[in-house]
């Protein structure tokens, strides 16, 4: 058990930075909140994939003379880390528009706690 943990402490440091992500979105009622804990999710999920495609002793995939091309599993596979850039351009761009909604929310209701946005929206219609 202690070699499990031993040897996938990155995963389960992981799943618990998702599951507090998933928390303040599920459980705070300031909308700030919510958007922090959104950005902890992605965070956490850009930095899985990120970790899974480590393999050690490998290197880039440029060909290196003295590795050849022979065996492929000395080199890393790209294809992860290009998918992560462009997910960390579309978190970035969530959390943008997110915090325009909020600032836009706050001048028209005087407020960003949800239980008291949901009151006041129900008094409005």
């Amino acid at each position: 058990m202690i070699d499990l943990i031993r040897g996938h402490y990155v995963y389960f440091f992981l799943a618990g930075l998702f599951l507090i992500g998933l928390y303040a979105i599920m459980f705070k009622g300031n909308l700030m909140k919510k958007i922090i804990g959104m950005s902890i999710m992605q965070s956490s999920v850009i930095l899985f994939y990120v970790s899974s495609a480590y393999k050690d002793g490998g290197t880039v995939p440029v060909l290196d003379p003295r590795r050849g091309v022979e065996n492929p599993d000395l080199y890393l596979n790209p294809l992860p880390h290009c998918l992560m850039l462009t997910a960390i351009v579309v978190a970035v761009v969530t959390l943008g528009v997110s915090f325009a909604m909020i600032i836009d929310i706050y001048r028209n209701y005087e407020t960003i706690e949800e239980p008291l946005l949901l009151e006041r929206l129900k008094d409005e219609a």
